[in-house]
């Protein structure tokens, strides 16, 4: 009998390869991009209808909300496409199910060459609009907001959309140019200019912000990447979670995920002028090629012997991923330099590992006592490399050096961290806990596995008083910490109304064959597919509802639609039986409830922390609505709101900086770096840190923790 770790891996040869098979027909059929793209689509679809967790039928209904999802993605404010384009489109709104079953594909295609003729236009209309001086008297208004407008009917009034958001961007760079002579107009040497010289140098700087949009769109954004966008429409709609990753995207994947990546050891900038190298690291093969310098001007990216690629018109992210690459391959950088020469510098990739996206610690020293913090950015595991960085591994590392300062408690800040590897999730909750289950996992056939995700280690690397502070941007193996943390009473979680709310498990599926000996990656991407639901110890998911902490504390992300429960497409919220566990003892008792009532009641009846709150829902309604363009009513509009975030400012920031130090242990890393623009940074988060009210918060409850423990040894 086959075990399901079995059937996972078969899976991963069935769809890998049924891609390959597809590509082969495909050849002995035609050798265009169409039919390679087609038969990529019908593999996808395939895929998603017979493995994923809770597959949503294709068929009509769900050929509808491609074809919304999709033209939206493309035109999210509605100033490409005109209603006239829509109603051409829609004799596939309901035969994109049928494209995906295997039909020829047409829907992508047409709607990318409308793309193309739309986005043309557009570039002539910005140009003409922005040849004119602006009237910034005229009372009218602009709607920025794509769900609250219809496509335009005409030409015209797609013009009059484009004249209005222009407007906008010239006006608000030319209420900052004001401003600034405003503020500098008494000082020696400064040339203070009159209004329309001020509204031409506006209309200078937004005109070249729009032209690098439009550059990044022709040179980058091409028909193949419009048509993995509209597949990762595809599977999107099956979930949020189910993502197609191009070989490029995949990678960047990969990097994230394990903190390194096979590049040329440069850092790179934009300005007017294109992309230039801002640093290059001592060691790696830009530096030792001895040819790669600050302020060089990067033209072209060649892999190996290939034609080379102009990319004067990308920015910096679409640049930095045809620069990295696989291991131990060619890149050849054709440079501008200084002098204004030209060469071509070829140089072979090697692993560059980030460590400044590691775990980190430090020590909040209030009075007497001292308390050790330990952000985690993500929850990363290099898969690929048996030495490669593990986040279990590396908080552990930051523990033992938090017990020999003799701290008295430890904060894991997790707010903003997206997630990643379950088995280092599980590992991390077990240097807190004895031993148990950390998460249950349920199949799409309903069967719910309580005994593989668990913590058997009966060992604790640290039992004493421990918070966990979480946001809305916590998601998936941060929920899974912190729920697993707050049910074995363990600690006390700590941060706004609800994290994230993502309770379900994706793994990649490859597409195609294999593109080196080194890595898991395949030569058309891998779908990550969800096809799990993962539950609390309490039986409780933490799809949609996320993790409600023990004290709640206002943030200005609150009122964002960023969570689970905004998207549409996300699956529901569910329960099962709750599995066995105990909570958490030690030889000192503490009913941390009674901790976590008395914190909530401060910030419930704090007046500051109110009033923030009532600022944020102004704040966020006032976001949707339309702008005014007449200058007066647009700096009274500003001033309000500008008046409303620096009073939040103020309501949030300490009334006395945190003491933030670097462990004894660090001290090199933040003071000695030989990497020096490195250490500074470091130094940057220790003052960033000192400013945070939510740290204060953690670090006030883990003293009430410690208090209370020693008044029961006491007692």
């Amino acid at each position: 009998m086959k075990t399901r770790k079995g059937l996972i891996l078969i899976a991963i040869v069935l769809f890998g390869g049924l891609f390959f098979a597809f590509r082969t027909i495909g050849h002995k059929e035609s050798n265009n991009l169409v039919t390679l793209q087609q038969r990529l689509l019908n593999a996808v679809g395939a895929l998603l209808e017979q493995e994923h967790y809770s597959p949503k039928p294709i068929n009509d209904a769900f050929s509808k909300q491609i074809f919304t999802t999709y033209l939206d993605q493309l035109d999210g404010d509605k100033s490409l496409f005109l209603q006239a384009d829509i109603n051409e489109l829609k004799k596939y709104e309901n035969s994109i199910d049928d494209e995906i079953h295997g039909a020829t594909l047409q829907f992508q295609p047409a709607v990318s060459m409308i793309y193309e003729k739309r986005v043309n236009e557009a570039i002539q209309l910005y140009k003409e609009i922005v040849s004119k001086p602006f009237d910034f008297s005229v009372d009218e208004s602009v709607q920025l907001d794509g769900e609250k407008l219809n496509f335009a009917v005409n030409e015209a009034e797609r013009k009059d959309r484009w004249r209005k958001k222009i407007k906008y961007y010239t006006l608000e760079r030319f209420v900052d140019l004001v401003e600034e002579r405003e503020k500098n107009k008494n000082k020696a040497g400064y040339i203070s200019k009159p209004d329309d010289s001020l509204e031409i140098e506006a209309r200078s700087k937004v005109t070249k912000s729009i032209e690098r949009s439009f550059n990044r769109i022709k040179t980058s954004y091409t028909e193949e990447e419009r048509f993995n966008a509209f597949v990762n429409v595809v599977t999107n709609l099956m979930d949020p979670h189910t993502d197609y990753f191009p070989p490029v995207e995949k990678r960047g994947f990969d990097e994230k995920m394990s903190n390194q990546f096979y590049g040329i050891g440069a850092q790179l900038q934009q300005d007017d002028n294109g992309i230039k190298i801002a640093s290059v690291v001592n060691g790696w093969p830009a530096s030792r090629s001895g040819k790669i310098v600050v302020g060089d001007l990067i033209i072209k990216v060649a892999q190996g012997a290939a034609e080379p690629v102009d990319v004067s018109g990308y920015d910096v992210t679409d640049a930095v991923k045809l620069i990295r690459g696989n291991k131990d391959t060619e890149v050849r950088l054709t440079v501008k330099k200084q002098d204004g020469s030209i060469i071509v510098v070829s140089m072979i990739r090697e692993k560059i590992e980030q460590d400044e996206g590691l775990a980190r610690s430090a020590v909040v020293q209030n009075g007497k006592d001292k308390i050790g913090y330990i952000a985690l950015p993500d929850f990363y595991a290099n898969f690929e490399d048996k030495n490669g960085y593990r986040c279990s591994e590396d908080v552990a590392k930051e523990v033992v050096k938090l017990k020999a300062e003799n701290v008295k408690g430890i904060v894991i800040d997790l707010r903003n961290n997206g997630g990643g590897s379950l088995v280092e999730v599980v590992k991390m909750v077990g240097l807190f806990i004895k031993t148990g289950t950390v998460v249950q996992v349920k199949e799409r056939d309903g069967r719910v596995d309580n005994r593989t995700w668990r913590d058997n280690d009966e060992s604790v690397l640290y039992d004493g008083p421990l918070t966990v502070l979480v946001n809305e941007l916590s998601a998936s193996a941060s929920e899974i910490f912190a729920a697993a943390i707050q049910d074995y009473k363990r600690g006390i979680i700590i941060g706004s109304t609800s994290t994230y709310g993502k309770g379900t498990v994706q793994r990649p599926i490859p597409f195609g064959k294999p593109i080196d000996m080194y890595s898991g990656r395949t030569e058309y991407g891998a779908v990550a597919l969800t096809f799990q639901k993962f539950y609390r110890v309490n039986g409780g998911s933490t799809q949609l509802n996320g993790v409600v902490p023990d004290v709640i504390i206002p943030d200005t992300y609150e009122y964002l639609k960023i969570r689970e429960k905004d998207n549409p497409s996300a699956l529901p919220w569910d329960a099962i039986a709750k599995t066995d566990y105990q909570f958490w003892t030690s030889n000192v008792s503490t009913d941390l409830s009674v901790i976590s009532k008395q914190m909530q009641q401060k910030i419930q009846t704090d007046p500051n922390l109110n009033l923030l709150q009532e600022n944020l829902k102004w704040l966020s309604k006032n976001n949707e609505s339309a702008i005014n363009l007449k200058l007066n009513k647009y700096k009274d509009q500003q001033k309000q709101i500008v008046t409303t975030v620096n009073q939040n400012n103020n309501l949030i920031k300490l009334k006395e900086d945190l003491n933030v130090i670097a462990l004894e242990a660090d001290k090199d890393k933040f003071y000695n770096n030989p990497d020096k623009t490195k250490g500074i940074r470091y130094q940057e988060w220790l003052k960033f840190l000192k400013t945070d009210m939510h740290i204060e918060a953690s670090v006030k409850v883990i003293q009430e923790i410690s208090k209370s423990q020693v008044a029961f040894v006491k007692n």
